[in-house]
């Protein structure tokens, strides 16, 4: 039994409106099923509220203004849990809702009640769902947001001591010059001065450096990291021999 954390990015799950895909949610929820089924304990990273809060509010971009992003969150969460309630019921999964804040991991009691917190819901056979609670979360002051999900998805990882992360883009991984997925990548350092910093759509705020960041604080965490295309169904195959995206093993143990 392997403990692993996916997260996925808004692109992956979000058409270009921030209206939630409704297929891309379906496939994506059936993969995790899969993986629990398998006997693996799963924690489901998601972002998009942001996003689908925009497209039901009528706007054309993501919010400039601080409040206007938490209200985009607030409405737009409550869309995502939606479904997502819907289709894991559909594959007989339950989820648990946890959204947290930079603030959470600053202190060591409350890093701790999170850790017990996802640590109950997973041995209970509850697949948690989490997002940053950006309906409180203040991108106006510096270094009180994780800044995007796939930060966020490496410190839980490393929190509850997990052995692999994933983290689901649009792309099928850490692309070569030809634009081909690299299969697995030795030196995080090299290609982290190699890879620029790159576009990412208005949606969200990720991007290729965002996720490299979080892929090399786990590998040297000692956790297995993996880049791979969530609007494709690779998640299981990631971790059998007929393996898509990019892996990044593990420097160190845990």
């Amino acid at each position: 039994m392997s403990r692993i954390v996916v997260k996925v990015g808004t692109h992956a799950i979000a058409s270009r409106s921030g209206r939630p895909d409704h297929e891309a949610l379906k496939r994506l929820v059936g993969e995790i099923c899969r993986l629990k089924k398998a006997g693996n304990e799963v924690i489901f990273v998601s972002s998009g509220a942001v996003a689908a809060g925009i497209e039901a509010l009528g706007l054309k971009a993501r919010p400039k203004d601080v409040n206007d992003v938490q209200m985009c969150a607030a409405v737009g969460q409550a869309r995502f849990i939606c479904e997502y309630e819907t289709l894991f019921e559909e594959q007989g999964e339950k989820i648990g809702q946890v959204l947290l804040t930079y603030h959470d991991f600053e202190v060591e009691k409350s890093r701790q009640n999170v850790r017990k917190s996802l640590d109950h819901l997973v041995k209970a056979g509850i697949v948690p769902v989490v997002n940053e609670n950006d309906v409180v979360a203040d991108d106006e002051l510096k270094g009180s947001t994780f800044g995007d999900n796939d930060w966020l998805s490496f410190l839980i990882a490393r929190l509850v001591g997990a052995d692999s992360l994933v983290l689901l883009s649009t792309v099928d991984g850490l692309l070569d010059a030809d634009g081909k997925a690299i299969a697995t990548v030795g030196s995080i350092a090299k290609v982290m001065r190699l890879v620029r910093a790159g576009e990412k759509g208005g949606l969200s705020k990720g991007g290729m450096r965002s996720k490299l960041r979080a892929v090399k604080a786990a590998v040297n965490a000692g956790i297995d990291a993996y880049i791979a295309n969530g609007r494709r169904r690779v998640l299981n195959s990631l971790f059998k021999s007929r393996r898509h995206g990019t892996l990044f093993p593990s420097r160190s143990p845990r």
